[in-house]
This record gives C-alpha cells, sequence and structure tokens, in this order.
C-alpha cells in the first residue's frame, strides 16, 4: 500500500492513500497533495518568504469540508494550519508536512441593510465585505489595507481606519461561527458561549476555525484620505507634529504616519490622515499640518469613498506575492530618539517597498475595558512597524538582517507589548503574554476548555491551563 508522508504533531509518519482518498471523497471542495495539479499554487501565500510545503491542502467549499478536515487531523495527529486570507506576515496559514484548511474559496457575504448587519464566510478579504456593505452606504472596521482576511483581522482584534468612531472589528462582532477542535460547530455570541464569544475577540485563531462572522454595520460613504509626503531630511519635524498632533485628535479622524518611498523611489517622511464626517470639519481638522509644514512634495488628501480608502495603502506595499520580514510593538511615547533612529534607518532603505509605519490607537477602540474582551491594549498609543519588503528571494538575508538591525536600536523605546495581527516569529512567547496582561490566564482556561489538546497551535499560540 502506498502513503504519504506527513509531519505530526509530535514526529513524522506514513498516512495511507486511501485514508488520503477517503478524505477527498469526503469533502466537496479540493484536496491538493504534492503531486497534484495547482497545489504549488495553493500552497502560496501572502508573504512569499514563507515557502513551505503542506503534505495535504484542504480548499474547503462549506462548513462540512472544514469538519472533515479537523476530523482526520485529528484521527491521525497531523500538525494543522488554518488560512483565510493567507495575509499573516509569519505564515500561520501554512506549515511543512502537514494540513492546511483553507478557507479562500469560502466568500459568501450577506448584508442586511435593514438592520446594518452582515454575515460572512471566513474566506473573504476586506475588500470583499466592503463590496457588499458600500452598496448600502454601510461599513465597519476594516484594518488599513483590503486585501487582508477578514477572519485573521478579526480575531486579533482589528484596528483600522475606522477604530476611533467605531471602535475595534471586535467590537463591531455579533456572532461567530465556528468549528471546534472536535469537529463540532458553535454559534458563538453574548449568548451562546458568552466565555469563548470573549476569547475570540482578540485571542486569533487559538479556539478553533471561523467559518463565519456577523457585524455591525455603520453608515459610511464619502470619506477623506490621502497621503502628505515630504523630503526625509524633514522627516524629525514631520514625526514630531504627528507625535504632539495625535492626542489631540477626533473619534472620526485617524493619523497614520511613517517614513516610506515616494513615487520616484526615494525615501520620505509621509502623513496619512483620515477623517470618517463631514468633509469640511475634516479638512479643518488637519489644517494644523500645512500651517506648521508647509507645502508637502505630495498632496493626495480629498474625499474618496470608503473602499478607494481601504486601498490606499494596498500598492506596492501590500500585494500579494512579495517577500517580507515585519516587525512591531506599541508605545505610549514616541521619543526623539526614536524618531530620529527611524529617520537615519529610513535613509538606508534597501528597496522601494521598505516603509516604517505607525498607526495611533485612538477614540472609542480605547474607551473599553481592557478585560471585556481579550483583547487588552485599550489605551491611546502608536502601533509601530518596521517592514522590510523585497523582490529577489536572493535578497531575503540581507533584508532580514538590515530589519534586524535596526530593530535592535529602537526596541528599547517601544513597550514590550504587540497588537496580535502584527506579531513576529521572532517575537519570544514573554511579549505575547505581556500583551494579553491579566486576560492571558482566563485565555489559557478557555483554551483547555475547547482545545485541550492544542490542536490549533499554529498561531500566536496560548497553550492551554
Amino acid at each position: 500500500m502506498s502513503t504519504l508522508a506527513v509531519k505530526l504533531n509530535g514526529g513524522t509518519a506514513d498516512i495511507s492513500d486511501a485514508a488520503v482518498a477517503e478524505l477527498r471523497a469526503s469533502m466537496r471542495g479540493t484536496l491538493f497533495c504534492a503531486s497534484d495539479d495547482g497545489y504549488d499554487s495553493a500552497r502560496r501565500v501572502w508573504n512569499a518568504n514563507i515557502d513551505r510545503h503542506p503534505a495535504l491542502i484542504a480548499r474547503c467549499a462549506g462548513v462540512s469540508d472544514v469538519q472533515q478536515a479537523i476530523l482526520f487531523a485529528h484521527e491521525h495527529d497531523l500538525s494543522l494550519a488554518v488560512r483565510g486570507g493567507g495575509h499573516s506576515a509569519p505564515g500561520y496559514g501554512t506549515n511543512d508536512g502537514g494540513l492546511v484548511v483553507d478557507l479562500s474559496t469560502m466568500k459568501g457575504i450577506r448584508v442586511d441593510p435593514v438592520n446594518r448587519t452582515a454575515r460572512a464566510e471566513g474566506g473573504a478579504l476586506w475588500c470583499d465585505l466592503d463590496h457588499e456593505t458600500q452598496a448600502f452606504g454601510l461599513a465597519t472596521t476594516g484594518g488599513t489595507v483590503s486585501n487582508t482576511g477578514i477572519g485573521g483581522l478579526t480575531l486579533g482584534g482589528g484596528l483600522g481606519w475606522l477604530h476611533g468612531l467605531h471602535g475595534l472589528t471586535i467590537d463591531n462582532l455579533l456572532s461567530v461561527d465556528l468549528v471546534a477542535a472536535d469537529g463540532s460547530l458553535l454559534t458563538v455570541s453574548d449568548t451562546e458561549h458568552p466565555d469563548l464569544f470573549w476569547a475570540l475577540r482578540g485571542g486569533g485563531g487559538n479556539f478553533g476555525v471561523a467559518v463565519s462572522f456577523e457585524y455591525k454595520l455603520h453608515p459610511v460613504t464619502t470619506v477623506l484620505g490621502g497621503m502628505l509626503l515630504y523630503p526625509l531630511d524633514r522627516g524629525g519635524e514631520v514625526l514630531r507634529l504627528y507625535r504632539d498632533f495625535c492626542p489631540d485628535l477626533p473619534d472620526e479622524a485617524g493619523l497614520a504616519a511613517g517614513c516610506l518611498t515616494g513615487p520616484d523611489g526615494t525615501a520620505v517622511a509621509g502623513l496619512i490622515p483620515a477623517y470618517t464626517g463631514d468633509i469640511d470639519t475634516g479638512l479643518k481638522t488637519f489644517a494644523r499640518i500645512e500651517k506648521e509644514l508647509g507645502q508637502p512634495l505630495l498632496n493626495t488628501v480629498g474625499p474618496m469613498t470608503y473602499a478607494a480608502r481601504q486601498s490606499l495603502l494596498d500598492e506596492p506595499n501590500a500585494i500579494h506575492g512579495l517577500h517580507r520580514y515585519w516587525r512591531s510593538a506599541f508605545s505610549e511615547t514616541l521619543t526623539d530618539k526614536f524618531i530620529d533612529t527611524l529617520v537615519e534607518g529610513a535613509g538606508n532603505f534597501g528597496s522601494p517597498r521598505d516603509a516604517f509605519l505607525l498607526f495611533y490607537l485612538n477614540g472609542a477602540a480605547t474607551r473599553v475595558d481592557p478585560d471585556a474582551t481579550a483583547f487588552a491594549a485599550r489605551k491611546p498609543q502608536w502601533d509601530f512597524d518596521a517592514i522590510g519588503c523585497w523582490e529577489n528571494a536572493d535578497e531575503s538575508s540581507e533584508r532580514i538582517a538590515w530589519v534586524r538591525e535596526l530593530w535592535q536600536r529602537v526596541e528599547p523605546e517601544l513597550e514590550g507589548t504587540v497588537y496580535l495581527n502584527h506579531l513576529s516569529a521572532d517575537d519570544l512567547p514573554e511579549k505575547l503574554r505581556a500583551s494579553y496582561g491579566s486576560n492571558y490566564q482566563r485565555l489559557q482556561r478557555i483554551k483547555a476548555q475547547y482545545d485541550p489538546d492544542n490542536l490549533f497551535r499554529h498561531n500566536a499560540n496560548i497553550a492551554p491551563a
């Protein structure tokens, strides 16, 4: 009998072709093995620097497929990864030698414009959800680029352009349909499995496969968005203004900043204002920028659709298939030393897609008690991201080393906590625990209840208590 070599949670083994055939026959979707046409494409994820080879990829067509794949992984003690949009920078959505539950074709979306809710399957991207909700002039907080999967972003908390006004994505989450480690389908909400619902709002993919999400929607149509770019030699001035400006932002406003590259490929300092509300009021809110900094090199700020603002940062940095290495942390302060180090580091960008980005957590997202959801970072602070991004795989060692060297210099100026969705594979477990604070022990207890064997471990993992 021929067999398939696989990676187990505790070693390696062989699975018979008959067992694989039985799984394939049980699915409406497609089961890929390495020898199958389409396998190489199916194994690819957003970050091309993640180059892994699962033994099996179960591209699920519905909930039953997800259940069958989980039960198969359980039966054979397979290493399991779950992929929604595949946008995880550390590559949590894939593995070597194990089984991948791939939700990428599960993109069904239903909008209820009367009750202002939407139900979306776990393989949808934010651009998919925005396309449907914007048909009714509605939206919910959904990240800062449009090609992120809704599943990972939601389960990790969900910072976005609307979080000041409407809270994080999880603050707009009404319910989740979840396939648990035993293959059962649970509807999880404030009234059904409320402890698990608490954990899903920020606890990541530790508790099961989220096959659909129900969101609360808000009226959002024309918004203010765009970029202001300045010469890098004014970067210190720009980022100090940004630091001083952010604490005064109204809920309707968001302001990101950093060092990136302009259209001509040269490094610049940038501000990315956003306002959801009256356009004239939004322009007045940001008038201080021009008053203090004068005319920028480039100004694209103006009225646009919400969907256009959501995709503003998609290109060139966030497109599928680039190589990436990412380090991130929260900080309540931006010291002069930190700012000067960023500007200096940007002068050594090795790629026109490298970026140092700062996103400010403000407004409604910070007015929720830290223990009300698993997401504990409920205070005004900055999410800082140092991103190396390149096209040629041969440059990977050099580019990763460059980001690490920069990180060694700025890390002492930052907090020892991180936004879960920006966690790096290099971050120590202590950083994850610190980011949850006192919520971590409760998460461990809930993990022990719903996934005692830690089947869902290929993630920012919370070990069962």
